[in-house]
């Protein structure tokens, strides 16, 4: 039996397109024809069903008082579709799966492969042509790239300079060019239908919405372009449905690469698609992007080829394979969505191992040695969404200091400094700008001991070190923002450990309910501010309840904690982790953000579907760990230093009155053995 798409040529070449607008043999007869909104002419009613080629005059109706109904309907759309398989039905094709297209010299062609292995989410390589071969017989047995599409680009020069509907004319010079097919995010869709979810595309019966964005892709030699994607809409309760729904379909583009707020894209306006259709989103509905084929277009206008030719958007090239046929990957991992921002609205995805990894983590370290009742500080997975932001972040802010021992000098605890620089660590590694805010008064003391950390080799390179004073009612904007412009955020995220926060009456209280407020500079104030500026997220990480972030529970910690109702800070973050020791807490976001790294899915996501993964650099980030021995000689050069213990004031190899070894040794061995596991 002759390919569908065979059955289109032949009859195309007999009798044109409209040769198909004969009825088909064996259809019932119709009880009404004619224009889109004609009526039936024994109900009256207008008719409900219409198909229509893409380039030819057929339409055929059919009402619903008929008693052949639902027979017609099958059988009809699956007649025409064997006449012409390249109907679109709401500009799709039933079933089978679709390629883009490119085509360019041969001259070009190994570099284009390249830029498809390196970008493998937008450009999935289904097939590569030999010179003058416009065949396909992998993706089907009679296949003849110069009429296969219901429609071609003519690109000259990087211009797109016509529409073609067939390259027969071209047949000289594709003699010298190479044909590119590359999968296509239509052939998932049904994988999103069998999952319950609508396609709102398909159900609006109109193109797909694609975008170009601000992602570079991963550029080799001449081909450089930005990554192009499509969107639509799924309903929030879905989110997960989709990505699992899609996220192995690697031929077709695999996982989203993005969902929430598409300016984090670079796109400002989903009204105004490059390519495609506005596609409408329902109350409900979050717009999900997937990475799109037509970044090969783009692709090829950015090389400025002399010739080159491409699909039209919406007229990929039909393959002989079902949909049922694509090819799925093997990683068994299952992914995850969660929601890290709500302004500007932001998902992300990890796998379900490492996410049970970061939920262990934060059991571990929500223990209470001191008996102080944090347990009923705890908000769970904290300290997985925290991470998961922290991990989208570029630029990070740490501020730590919490001067408990006030009849001392230096009057710092040793608490909060040695989870900053483990903090600091794995951002160093993993190539985010970071900077430290403390106070003014403590600038030298941890300059000191930031330079002893590089020699000890717990940091890699010096750290900026900054304080804050308010100046004037915009200190806090100008400081987090260039020119205060809430647009232009210094900081992505801002990390609190440690640090002391400002109480319901704006004084500052250790444990002992001592106001200390005149050693405590306004640090408040900026993640305050920061939440005033979209895009920017906070964390706070305690283990008493007045810690800068801990207002986020503060009605437990008045209510649980001894001396609560007078120094529970009343600052929140958007995250906040809660620790038996907050030193912990910052080892446990190191570990947390290693594993993240270490997550395909996560590291895929991140870099949304172009270049390559980071695994190379695994033992770099390996290195940046925590570890029993670089905790050891930092507390040690912190005691040097006059740093003491804060519950004891003791100069002695202790934190919150607790033995390094034995205790704070073992919680970090457990931190790595579960991030080693």
């Amino acid at each position: 039996m002759a390919s569908p798409r065979g059955a289109s040529r032949e009859a195309g070449r007999s009798e044109g397109r409209r040769g198909a607008s004969r009825r088909a043999a064996g259809a019932p007869a119709l009880c009404g024809r004619g224009q889109p909104g004609s009526c039936c002419r024994q109900c009256r009613a207008p008719v409900t069903i219409s198909f229509q080629l893409w380039s030819s005059i057929i339409l055929v109706n059919i009402c619903k008082c008929s008693s052949e109904y639902d027979s017609a309907h099958s059988l009809i759309e699956g007649t025409l579709f064997n006449l012409v398989p390249s109907i679109h039905f709401g500009r799709r094709t039933r079933g089978y799966k679709q390629a883009n297209v490119v085509i360019l010299h041969k001259s070009l062609a190994d570099d284009f492969e390249k830029f498809c292995r390196a970008n493998k989410g937008p450009l999935p390589l289904l097939y590569r042509s030999k010179p003058g071969d416009w065949k396909c017989p992998s993706l089907g047995s009679d296949s003849d790239i110069r009429t296969d599409c219901l429609q071609y680009r003519l690109y000259e020069n990087g211009a797109c300079t016509g529409s073609l509907k067939s390259l027969k004319e071209y047949t000289e010079q594709l003699k010298d060019m190479v044909t590119f097919y590359l999968g296509c995010s239509f052939s998932f869709e049904k994988a999103l239908q069998n999952a319950g979810i609508a396609v709102r595309n398909v159900e609006q019966k109109c193109n797909v919405s694609m975008y170009k964005t601000a992602v570079p892709c991963y550029s080799v030699s001449t081909f450089c372009c930005n990554l192009v994607v499509t969107m639509r809409p799924i309903p929030a309760n879905k989110l997960e449905a989709a990505v699992l729904a899609t996220a192995e379909l690697e031929e077709s583009h695999g996982a989203p690469v993005h969902m929430g707020n598409p300016g984090l894209l670079g796109i400002q306006d989903l009204s105004k698609p490059d390519y495609g259709d506005p596609v409408h989103l329902h109350a409900d509905d979050i717009p999900v992007f997937w990475a799109c084929g037509v970044t090969g277009v783009e692709a090829i206008i950015n090389c400025r080829s002399p010739l080159a030719f491409t699909h039209s958007p919406g007229c990929m090239f039909i393959t002989d394979l079902k949909n049922d046929d694509v090819t799925v990957g093997s990683s068994g991992e299952v992914p995850q969505v969660h929601c890290i921002s709500q302004d500007p609205l932001h998902y992300s995805i990890v796998s379900a191992e490492a996410a049970q990894k970061i939920k262990t983590l934060e059991s571990l370290i929500g223990i209470d040695p001191g008996d102080r009742g944090i347990i009923h500080l705890h908000h769970q997975d904290e300290l997985l969404k925290s991470c998961l932001s922290i991990s989208h972040a570029r630029s990070v802010l740490i501020t730590t200091g919490f001067p408990t021992n006030f009849t001392y000098e230096p009057p710092e605890e040793n608490d909060g400094p040695p989870g900053a620089f483990a903090i600091a660590a794995m951002l160093q590694a993993l190539e985010k700008d970071v900077a430290i805010v403390t106070d003014q008064r403590a600038l030298n003391l941890n300059k000191k001991i930031m330079e002893e950390a590089i020699q000890l080799g717990i940091l890699k390179r010096p750290i900026p070190l900054l304080s804050y004073q308010k100046e004037s009612r915009d200190s806090a904007l100008m400081f987090l923002c260039k020119n205060g412009n809430r647009g232009r955020p210094r900081f992505d995220h801002l990390i609190a450990i440690e640090r002391a926060g400002m109480a319901a009456d704006g004084n500052y209280y250790n444990a002992r309910k001592v106001n200390i407020k005149h050693l405590v500079d306004p640090i408040d104030e900026l993640f305050l501010a920061a939440k005033t500026i979209p895009g920017v997220a906070t964390t706070g990480v305690g283990d008493g309840g007045n810690e800068l972030g801990m207002g986020k529970v503060k009605d437990a910690v008045k209510k649980y904690i001894k001396n609560g109702d007078v120094i529970a800070c009343d600052v929140e973050a958007d995250f906040t982790i809660v620790a038996g020791v907050s030193n912990w807490g910052g080892y446990a976001i190191a570990c947390a953000l290693y594993i993240l790294s270490t997550c395909d899915i996560h590291d895929r996501y991140l870099r949304k579907a172009v270049g390559f993964p980071q695994l190379s650099k695994k033992m770099v980030w390996l290195s940046a760990l925590p570890s029993v021995t670089k905790e050891e000689k930092l507390l040690k050069t912190l005691v040097q230093h006059g740093v003491r213990s804060g519950k004891t004031a003791s100069l002695e190899m202790e934190v919150d009155g607790l033995p390094f070894y034995n205790t704070h040794s073992l919680m970090i061995e457990k931190l790595l053995q579960e991030v080693q596991q």
